[in-house]
């Protein structure tokens, strides 16, 4: 039987799952939306998994991103890692030469900055979701243009424009005011394209030194238009790797591996046949201390599989101490 080692990163809008061979090459990998329904999704995504690969065993997974602590309950996840670490893992292990990493996607945005392989500087923007990928699918929407075709579209202006772009609001003000002057569909999403580039430099890489090489990862490396953006603000080459989307998913997939590997154990994976029952989440008020914490659990079959939420270290790691 096959090993296979998975790598599980639920974000905001998007759930990622990979699955690398005993060679780390990517055998399997999906990209789902969560559509407000992330427990569903991982179900349906490791139900994909099962299907492409009927006969590979799970010898350890990773979990990462906004979502981690639910979904690491609910596959048994033998390494729990935060997305930068994720993200310069699987970036690292592709191009060992890499020193920046720009990561956009659905609901915000990373710098990171790496040293001989390894993280030296980071920065993230979640206040604001100017630029990122549900901002970018909100106006694709918006001017009648399939997402798939945005990036290329703007490629093809040929008359400069500036749009305002540190606001989603002004930026959307700022489109449609020069929509309303003439300027063409390809001409604004190029003006787009560059506003969110400045975004982002101006927000996360302010007192940063960018070297090269440099990669572009994240669902919003798909868009051509804000990668040529890139290169011209930075003037320099921005390479996007062949699974820029699910970066996160194969760096948690590399880092469960090597956990194993370093300490002997065997994976904690629940098993295919527990990951389809239901789960049910609940929220009660701690009285344990006058801090009255909401506490979430998770249910599986009436069983306490995870709890979160104390400040007073009641709850250790998701069990009740």
């Amino acid at each position: 039987m096959d090993s296979v080692f998975l790598g599980v990163d639920v974000g905001s809008v998007s759930t990622n799952i990979v699955g690398l061979d005993s060679q780390d090459q990517v055998v399997f990998e999906c990209y789902l939306r969560n559509d407000g329904q992330p427990l569903q999704v991982i179900q349906d995504g490791l139900q994909r998994l099962r299907a492409a690969l009927p006969e590979s065993a799970v010898d350890a997974v990773g979990v990462t991103g906004s979502g981690r602590h639910l979904a690491a309950a609910m596959v048994g996840a033998d390494i729990v890692k935060n997305e930068i670490t994720a993200h310069a893992a699987a970036a690292v292990h592709a191009y060992p030469a890499v020193r920046t990493i720009l990561e956009i996607g659905g609901q915000d945005s990373k710098i990171i900055l790496v040293r001989d392989g390894v993280v030296a500087d980071f920065a993230m923007n979640t206040v604001c979701a100017a630029g990122t990928g549900s901002f970018l699918d909100h106006q694709a929407e918006r001017l009648k243009i399939p997402i798939e075709e945005f990036g290329a579209l703007a490629l093809t202006a040929t008359h400069p424009v500036k749009i305002a772009g540190r606001c989603t609001v002004f930026a959307e003000s700022d489109m449609i005011a020069k929509q309303q002057f003439g300027f063409s569909k390809p001409d604004i999403i190029n003006g787009l394209c560059e506003a969110l580039v400045r975004n982002y430099l101006a927000n996360l890489a302010r007192d940063k030194a960018i070297a090269e090489l440099i990669l572009f990862q994240g669902g919003v490396a798909a868009n051509q238009g804000i990668k040529a953006a890139f290169e011209r603000a930075l003037q320099a080459p921005v390479l996007i790797p062949p699974h820029f989307a699910v970066m996160g998913a194969i760096g948690a997939a590399l880092l469960g591996k090597k956990q194993l590997q370093k300490t002997g154990a065997s994976s904690r994976f629940r098993g295919f046949e527990k990951l389809f029952l239901q789960f049910t989440p609940a929220t009660f008020e701690c009285s344990g201390c006058s801090n009255r914490c909401e506490i979430i659990e998770v249910k599986q079959e009436q069983r306490v599989i995870a709890i979160w939420g104390d400040k007073c270290g009641k709850y250790t790691n998701g069990v009740p101490a």
